[in-house]
């Protein structure tokens, strides 16, 4: 019994001397940052501009994605039937297409329907009551499912159709765009975290060299690599949780400088469109991201310090 208490104890006593180091490597190399403020708020500065610009980026294309409609939307074909074309033989047309395959919804605007939208929305309601009769012809709302091309000229051989208006070329211009800025979205937060990593790392290294001698001393302790290198890890840990969040203070001024000019262009549009910005689990992946670039970028510093100055046996 004596010697499993005494086992316990001693489990017990390991786990709470590692704890131990590794809350002062924690606080030790808070403290160290905070006694250079000018070096560390440079650091950080730096690192956060590099996070903040590929972010940016990726939420100006989000924004943009939501300012452009709904995909289904633009997916829409405008089949505008003959002027001679009445409203009964316009409904069982709409029915005859609902029953394909690759046709979602269909929607019939009759003529009396979009000259009341038209008087609506073009104040002339005055002149339109000059007219002898309604001009307009009926419209079908078309939206595909499935091959957009084989319905495109499905409705187009029709004799009923007189204009059809699809905007397929419109949407795969802008899916292409999309597609682009993604990808050099992922292009530069590659090029802009590299650069975030050597940042950590340079200062890092110039820490380490500053405690050169002291690293030297403990080595011919004894101690082991991890214990050298745990501040300094820390230490870069440090620097990327104040970078990411000092890049998501910045993109939230930036988004309250560019929120009402977006509004008021968006209703100039007759658009209800407002920028949006991360969710809070986003923001929270953002800065563990930054965290872990800092732990990163020291980790690798400090092991390539510890292997070039290990003592060797004589």
């Amino acid at each position: 019994m004596s010697d499993a208490k005494n086992s316990r104890a001693q489990a017990r006593s390991g786990a709470g001397i590692w704890l131990d180091q590794h809350l002062y490597s924690v606080v030790s190399s808070l403290g160290r940052a905070v006694r250079r403020p000018w070096a560390t708020l440079l650091t950080i500065g730096v690192m956060a501009v590099a996070f903040a610009l590929p972010l940016g980026l990726w939420l100006a294309l989000q924004n943009v994605g939501h300012f452009a409609g709904d995909v289904q939307q633009s997916r829409e074909i405008d089949l505008f039937l003959t002027p001679e074309t009445p409203v009964a033989r316009a409904q069982a047309l709409a029915e005859t297409l609902r029953a394909r395959d690759d046709v979602a919804s269909v929607e019939l605007r009759t003529p009396d329907q979009g000259l009341a939208e038209f008087r609506q929305r073009s104040g002339l309601a005055d002149s339109l009551d000059l007219l002898d009769g309604n001009p307009l012809p009926a419209l079908l709302v078309v939206v595909p499912e499935g091959d957009e091309a084989r319905l495109v000229a499905a409705l187009e051989a029709l004799p009923e159709t007189d204009l059809l208006q699809h905007d397929a070329a419109w949407r795969e211009r802008l899916t292409g765009w999309m597609g682009f800025g993604e990808r050099l979205t992922w292009v530069l937060a590659a090029l802009f975290g590299l650069g975030a990593l050597l940042v950590v790392g340079n200062t890092v290294r110039l820490d380490i060299q500053s405690r050169r001698e002291e690293i030297g001393v403990l080595q011919l302790l004894g101690a082991s690599d991890g214990f050298i290198r745990r501040p300094f890890v820390y230490l870069g840990a440090w620097y990327g949780l104040a970078a990411g969040a000092l890049a998501l203070g910045l993109l939230t001024l930036a988004a309250l400088a560019l929120r009402d000019p977006l509004a008021a262009l968006a209703r100039s549009y007759g658009s209800p469109f407002a920028l949006s910005g991360l969710d809070p689990l986003g923001a929270a992946l953002v800065v563990l991201a930054a965290t872990i670039v800092g732990w990163l970028g020291a980790w690798l510093v400090t092991g390539h310090f510890l292997r070039q100055t290990r003592p060797t046996a004589t």
